[in-house]
């Protein structure tokens, strides 16, 4: 592998931005000699002219040109990151990066995410979706800063992360007026027989239900189960079955499906974490992730 000499680099740089080796040799408290002779090893190792003169002063070639627009970028960078590190303002837009559980509903990860766009600096967000199992590693080797989940993660999983409990609700169970004016009637005993629409396995909401529906002895009776909670409420607002949501965005599945409740079902509990390789969460974003979701969500 071929090493750049970043002194080198940063010695050029300067010389392009103060416009002469003199006015460099200042700002760096170097001799022009020195900083000449680093100049000529930069040209050297990259085996290209960098300058040529005119009359006295030294212009840029073409591919000096090229170098300084790279050495632009890698300093201004690294500026950057020791403000980022010493918890200095920057110019750039944080950037957070979400790992959302495939069977976390959308409604959920958007209330959660929404106050991120409403911070004072600008933020860039950055999904990704997949199961838990597959958002981990990602999570461990820091290219994700927070995962947005239905469960927490375990010892069994064998990575280093921390759970930050954002919440919990219980569940709504919604459908269109049609079915709504059918099972609202003696509910819950009316889900005993009634179209469902459900989450896969993979969703601890999904063993959650199973669990009470087998404790009130009620079979409902499951027309489709889904991993993607957005497809579940398409379903349902098509009238295929009733579904759930968490009562406390109930409101929201209203008024954006067009659905109905029919009753809301308190002893059955969705929780959702913010998962993160921080003990003590230090991103900006995420802090208010947590703290909207515990002081207006839920």
């Amino acid at each position: 592998m071929e090493w750049l000499n970043y002194h080198h680099l940063f010695y050029f740089w300067t010389v392009v931005n103060e416009g002469t080796i003199t006015a460099a040799s200042k700002k760096l408290r170097l001799a022009p000699s020195t900083i000449s002779a680093q100049m000529q090893e930069l040209e050297e190792a990259l085996d290209e002219p960098l300058f040529f003169r005119v009359g006295r002063r030294l212009e840029l070639t073409e591919m000096g040109r090229v170098v300084h627009g790279y050495a632009q970028e890698i300093f201004t960078l690294g500026r950057e990151m020791m403000d980022t590190v010493k918890n200095r303002p920057t110019g750039r837009p944080i950037r957070l990066f979400v790992g959302i559980v495939d069977v976390l509903p959308k409604v959920v990860a958007y209330r959660l995410l929404q106050p991120v766009l409403d911070l004072p600096e600008r933020v860039q967000l950055v999904c990704y979706e997949d199961r838990f199992s597959g958002l981990l590693p990602r999570l461990a080797s820091h290219e994700l800063d927070v995962i947005l989940s239905d469960t927490p993660v375990t010892p069994l999983d064998k990575v280093r992360a921390y759970n930050h409990e954002l919440g919990e609700s219980g569940v709504s169970v919604l459908g269109t007026k049609e079915l709504a004016d059918g099972y609202r009637r003696d509910f819950p005993r009316s889900l005993d027989g009634a179209p469902v629409l459900l989450p896969t396995d993979n969703a601890v909401l999904r063993r959650t239900l199973d669990e009470w529906f087998d404790g009130e002895n009620l079979r409902p009776t499951v027309v489709g189960e889904f991993d993607d909670s957005a497809l579940v409420a398409v379903f349902g607002q098509s009238g295929a079955g009733l579904f759930v949501s968490p009562t406390v965005l109930e409101e929201d599945v209203v008024q954006r499906y067009g659905v109905q409740v029919v009753g809301r079902l308190d002893a059955v509990r969705q929780r959702v974490y913010a998962v993160s390789a921080e003990r003590k969460v230090k991103h900006p974003a995420v802090m208010l992730i947590a703290r909207s979701a515990r002081e207006e969500i839920f």
